[in-house]
């Protein structure tokens, strides 16, 4: 007979497991102890879009839509996306759902994610992210909301230690139309030094230059205007209400002026919370105001602000969490004691006791997985223990054991 070959695992893609996923799950479960605290509710999105969402809110020039997206024609025809983020996905629910009628709306979601891109350190093409957004609030006080909540999850994960919140603003219509100019100008003025993906984002995006990871684009990148010289004192006073808030909140923060965002339906406020400890995938959390995206979708022009952040990139960066160990490990003789040991764990475990069973191999070996696992206790049950109702309760530590009859097993081991 042929022998069968095992399908490889999807380059990009990863099984979560042991350590790895004990990081996880550290990341996911303080980010939604942080977000309880501050009344933020739990959404659940479809994993898959319509494709027409993420191209008009995300922006035709941006390297996630022209060259990211999982996007495919479903059996009716449809174009269908992969989420490659989640805030587009959000914007939608709050139109298509109704959700106005509860703004502002503070909401959390988590899970994954689809990118296509080159694979590399805590960078996969499915990856997960964790997601906060406060929808329907234009006042400066949502984004500081969103920052302290976010500086608060950095310091519960243990890793504020080298991370720190670069801050921009960049501004609203009009400064951005009178910075586009002078950027625009400036780039005219070095086009035949640019490279080819700058010169195709001038026309359209400009401001996607300052953010190159191109050699050739950064010295005209880092020599272009400032956003400060064009900022109207509306712009200007609301940028300087969020640094007063995060100085009030006893939030630190630097100013980046250089510092932009990817994407196109960002406004006013834009940060990253970065750090030096990943090598050049420095960015851990990141997001911004992003006033002019449930307009880009049909909706009436609302206010946004958000964040989303890498759990594989946050996960790297936590101190490895102890593994979780069992209090009991139930270790039938043999197999006859089956039955009795299966009643010992319901007890155990509906008395909110961890327990485990040693049910592979001899005795012996079932013994040394009770003192593997790191139990405390071993319940020995043998043809005679089982008949009497009993377990031998064995304490692992100091080598004592005793007789409980399963009755008082709950209140010998607590």
């Amino acid at each position: 007979m042929a022998r069968i070959e095992t399908p490889n695992r999807i380059r990009g893609t990863q099984d979560i497991f042991g350590e790895d996923q004990r990081r996880f799950a550290r990341v996911v479960d303080a980010f939604e102890r942080v977000c309880k605290l501050y009344c933020f509710q739990r959404v659940e999105l479809p994993v898959f879009e319509s494709t027409a969402v993420f191209a008009r809110s995300l922006g035709e020039t941006t390297d996630v839509v022209s060259k990211e997206m999982y996007t495919f024609e479903d059996r009716g025809g449809d174009s269908i996306t992969l989420r490659p983020e989640f805030t587009a996905g959000i914007a939608r629910a709050f139109l298509t759902e109704g959700w106005q009628q509860y703004a502002p709306l503070k909401i959390v979601t988590h899970g994954p994610v689809f990118r296509y891109e080159r694979p590399q350190k805590g960078r996969y093409r499915q990856f997960h992210q964790i997601d906060a957004e406060v929808i329907g609030a234009s006042e400066p006080a949502a984004d500081v909301e969103l920052l302290v909540m976010a500086d608060q999850l950095i310091r519960e994960l243990g890793i504020s230690d080298g991370v720190t919140l670069q801050l921009n603003t960049l501004g609203d219509a009009e400064t951005r139309d009178a910075w586009r100019g002078a950027l625009v100008a400036h780039f005219e003025a070095h086009r035949g030094e640019l490279s080819e993906d700058s010169i195709a984002r001038l026309a359209k995006n400009p401001m996607r230059i300052l953010d190159s990871k191109d050699p050739r684009d950064r010295p005209i990148a880092d020599s272009a205007p400032g956003i400060d010289g064009y900022l109207t004192s509306e712009a200007g006073a609301f940028f300087e209400n969020v640094t007063n808030g995060l100085d009030a909140a006893g939030v630190a923060w630097t100013r980046n002026d250089t510092l932009v965002r990817g994407l196109d339906y960002y406004r006013h406020t834009a940060f990253e919370f970065v750090t030096d400890r990943l090598g050049a995938q420095g960015t851990v959390l990141a997001g911004g105001r992003y006033d002019g995206l449930i307009e880009s979708l049909g909706g009436n022009p609302t206010a946004g602000v958000g964040w989303a952040a890498g759990i594989e990139r946050l996960a790297m960066l936590v101190a490895e969490p102890v593994a979780d160990t069992p209090v009991v490990v139930v270790v039938p003789m043999g197999a006859s004691e089956a039955d009795f040991a299966m009643r010992v764990l319901a007890l155990l475990r509906s008395g909110g006791i961890v327990t485990d069973m040693a049910f592979a191999g001899n005795f012996k070996r079932r013994m040394t997985k009770a003192n593997a696992a790191g139990a405390a206790y071993a319940a020995i049950i043998g043809e005679s223990e089982a008949s009497a109702g009993q377990v031998a309760l064995k304490h692992l530590g100091t080598g004592d054991q005793r007789l409980v009859a399963l009755a008082d097993l709950l209140a010998a081991v607590q």
